[in-house]
């Protein structure tokens, strides 16, 4: 039941967090991506996978890693970013992975044209004090693509081996 429970929040709870604090400070800690890192090795051990396929995952985590930080090295997106979908990437293994790029694609366009549109009107008085709306509105900011990192991996995770594997119907009669 634990090791349910876990599957079931975990890695949507750590990408809701990646969002919101990529939303509101433009940043995502490490911690994020770390723990991810670490709850993708306990409960694949916890939960029996395999030793092949725990090493598919770690390449294409690997992989999307090195394609992140080429992207982060080109200024195209952020560190955090880029740790953020190499951990997801670990978790998804390459069964999802082109899934999750994808919809963290479409997601980070139209978060990018929703955000320069809304850099164009002037930021209303009251709104106008707070700072992590001030930042977001400001031309120079860049766009937090782990909005689109989280929305993209939460619309992906649902059909992922992980949530298959949970005793839903044991999990109701507690």
């Amino acid at each position: 039941m634990t090791l349910d429970l876990a599957r079931l929040l975990l890695f949507p709870a750590l990408m809701a967090f990646a969002a919101a604090s990529d939303l509101f400070t433009m940043t995502i800690s490490n911690r994020v991506s770390l723990t991810l890192v670490a709850g993708f090795f306990v409960l694949a051990l916890a939960g029996g996978m395999a030793p092949y396929e725990m090493l598919s995952h770690v390449g294409a985590g690997a992989l999307l890693l090195v394609v992140a930080f080429t992207c982060f090295a080109m200024g195209w997106m952020g560190g955090g970013d880029a740790k953020v979908a190499a951990s997801v990437a670990l978790w998804f293994g390459f069964a999802q992975l082109m899934d999750f790029l994808l919809y963290a694609s479409l997601f980070g366009g139209a978060l990018t044209l929703l955000l320069l549109q809304f850099r164009q009107w002037p930021l209303p008085y009251g709104l106008a004090g707070q700072a992590w709306l001030a930042r977001l509105h400001d031309k120079q900011t860049g766009i937090p693509y782990g909005i689109a990192l989280a929305l993209g991996a939460l619309l992906v995770y649902p059909e992922t081996e992980w949530v298959k594997a949970i005793d839903l119907a044991h999990l109701a009669l507690r």
